[in-house]
């Protein structure tokens, strides 16, 4: 063989061996990315953490002890949470099935309310859409936020600020129905009430989403607006009883009901905050039972509450009952 055919030789054996090392080398890498996302997806989708192997952006309540969900980094795997047990399920099926229930609702309003009084008119349907509505937007984001909250750090303070944008929606979505029939005979009221509703609710929607308002400093404030949103249903009432008194804005706007749906929130957010029954029994209550899950279950039995209210309002209004005096 001469010296040029040598040459060419060993360069093809170079570039054999080069060409396998190179394989190897990826299909090791291959091997071992596989290996990893395997580990991590049999960790991820049978076991549950403890407080203690939390990062911090997910330590919230110390009292809930385990059943944690870990970090997912993606929608997927943060989704697929909802067929297995952790201690956001209840969080999650109760405002989740809330919503789907007051979305079932809205068709049933559309064939209720015109067979029950033939002088229901179409600003009725509207009225018990917008609670609807509220119902199905505050309910559906809460749930979203709960089952994404443990995605990372961004997704999970996006989604703390749908979960307040959601509490916009319902009381908003509350106050329409109320004002529309307790101020019946006074139109502009309505639209000064609704406007006020609607202003409100931007204002707040605003301190929500502003990194100005989200600020620890301006937390006080922020709390501040969204009592104060919640608490304009009070100015309603007493203008209602100063024009009206007390007997008639009670048939009208049914105040019982009302001060009964604001005792249900103001129960669930003392139970919140005091993040009772769990820092009786730290453990005890990790998957089922929690201050938020009872919380979240007064949030829906407050929804009922008002709707019963509502509908009494609409029996009164189309009743012999509620006349205008001019």
């Amino acid at each position: 063989m001469t010296q040029q055919g040598e040459t060419e030789a060993l360069r093809k054996r170079v570039r054999r061996a080069s060409n396998t090392t190179y394989d190897t080398i990826v299909d090791a890498a291959h091997s071992a990315e596989h290996a990893v996302e395997s580990t991590a997806h049999k960790v991820y989708d049978t076991l549950t953490i403890a407080w203690d192997q939390l990062p911090s952006w997910q330590q919230d309540n110390h009292f809930i002890l385990t059943g944690y969900r870990p970090p997912s980094l993606s929608f997927r795997r943060s989704f697929s949470s909802l067929l297995h047990l952790h201690n956001e399920t209840i969080n999650i099926y109760t405002h989740l099935l809330g919503s789907l229930i007051a979305l079932l609702l809205t068709y049933t309003l559309y064939t209720s309310l015109h067979p029950r009084y033939d002088l229901a008119t179409p600003a009725d349907k509207t009225v018990f859409t917008f609670f609807f509505a509220g119902c199905f937007v505050c309910l559906g984001l809460s749930a979203f936020y709960h089952t994404v909250c443990n995605h990372s750090p961004e997704v999970c303070k996006f989604g703390n600020k749908l979960d307040y944008i959601g509490i916009v929606f319902m009381i908003a979505g509350s106050y329409v129905p109320s004002v529309f029939y307790g101020f019946k005979c006074h139109p502009h009221l309505r639209l000064v009430y609704w406007g006020i509703t609607f202003l409100g609710g931007l204002a707040c929607c605003i301190a929500t989403f502003d990194p100005h308002f989200r600020t620890p400093r301006m937390r006080p404030w922020r709390a501040a607006m969204y009592v104060l949103y919640g608490a304009n249903g009070l100015i309603a009432v007493s203008h209602g009883v100063v024009l009206m008194g007390w007997r008639e804005i009670e048939d009208r706007i049914q105040v019982v009901w009302m001060l009964g749906q604001g005792g249900l929130y103001v129960l669930g957010a003392v139970i919140y905050a005091c993040r009772v029954p769990e820092r009786w029994a730290p453990g005890r209550f990790d998957i089922v039972g929690s201050s938020h899950q009872v919380f979240h279950c007064l949030v829906l039995a407050a929804a009922a509450t008002h709707l019963g209210g509502v509908l009494r309002a609409f029996d009164y209004a189309h009743g012999e009952g509620a006349v205008c005096r001019v």
